[in-house]
């Protein structure tokens, strides 16, 4: 889908009139060549880029919040269709590093963007572009990689403001596909799909086709964890927070699995805040993750959380080596 300069609307195929399309008309997809890639999705914090991932695979693997820079890591998702294999990236909003945790999240990001071979670059459609949309677009239409631009939010900005914007792309980046799309929904997730598939090289599957991503489970357990931190605790407690798994033990004969966890805090304070009231806080950050652990993992969770303070958490390369920053 296109941006049409001179009518000002979003091109998408229309079949003359009297040939509607019917599943019978489409081609048998057995015959079209497979291809695979990596497809970076990169933007500002807060755009939706985590929801859009959750969404495109129909399962709930990056955590969202509505607090940005809620993703740190490099979360890859495997999108496996019968002509192709769309390996997503979901990555850190881009954003100026005031300390060395968010420059290694702005590092992921950057390193994600530069190994794919599609760029998905996701855009809040209500907000408009941005000063910070506008420094990110301008630095991407130097990109000899092919790029995808997703106007996320769609169904909740007017026809009207959706058109302007998509005019305002295509002046920025001449010739690029734009797509508006609802993440939370799924509304157009479908078209967004199609378009970026044929930019993918010609390629056989990358990881077999059952799999849904390539990270630990160690990873997924201290990121659930650190949604609850999210959800329960504010200002700045979440960002001076992480999570490190010190114990994962499966016991299938008891259909058990074992997770001891040790949560990291910069000052005594944020303790205080995680722990809560005679321990509130801290006794409904840990309910929140069972349940979503036991769903998530399909198993029975027993779940020991400790909260530690460590100053110098977020500026020590070690610790943020063993956190996998």
């Amino acid at each position: 889908m296109k941006v049409d300069e001179k009518r000002g609307t979003l091109e998408q195929p229309v079949a003359e009139p009297g040939t509607a399309r019917s599943p019978a008309s489409e081609p048998d997809v057995t015959d079209r060549p497979h291809r695979a890639g990596f497809v970076a999705i990169v933007g500002r914090a807060n755009v939706g880029k985590s929801t859009l991932l959750n969404q495109v695979l129909g399962t709930r693997l990056a955590i969202v919040s509505r607090k940005p820079q809620t993703t740190r890591h490099r979360i890859v998702g495997i999108k496996s269709l019968p002509t192709a294999q769309l390996v997503f990236v979901d990555t850190p909003g881009l954003h100026r590093p005031v300390s060395l945790l968010a420059e290694r999240m702005v590092e992921v990001a950057r390193k994600s963007l530069a190994e794919a071979d599609v760029a998905l670059w996701l855009i809040d459609a209500g907000a408009g572009l941005t000063p910070a949309d506008r420094e990110l677009g301008a630095e991407l239409a130097g990109e000899r990689r092919p790029l995808v631009v997703g106007l996320n939010k769609s169904d909740l900005t007017s026809k009207r403001a959706l058109l302007g914007l998509a005019a305002e792309v295509a002046d920025l980046l001449p010739g690029r596909d734009v797509v508006p799309v609802a993440a939370t929904t799924g509304a157009n997730v479908a078209e967004l799909l199609r378009t970026v598939e044929p930019l993918l090289p010609l390629s056989p599957p990358l990881y077999p086709a059952d799999l849904e991503t390539d990270l630990p489970e160690r990873f997924f357990a201290a990121e659930i964890i650190r949604e609850q931190i999210f959800l329960t605790t504010h200002e700045e407690v979440p960002y001076q927070s992480a999570v490190r798994i010190d114990a994962f033990t499966e016991r299938p004969e008891r259909d058990l699995l074992v997770i001891r966890a040790t949560i990291l805090v910069a000052r005594p304070s944020q303790r205080a805040i995680l722990l809560g009231e005679r321990g509130s806080h801290i006794k409904a950050i840990g309910q929140g993750a069972r349940l979503e652990l036991e769903r998530f993992f399909a198993s029975r969770v027993f779940l020991e959380t400790f909260v530690k303070v460590d100053a110098d958490w977020f500026a020590n390369p070690r610790t943020l080596a063993e956190l996998g920053l």
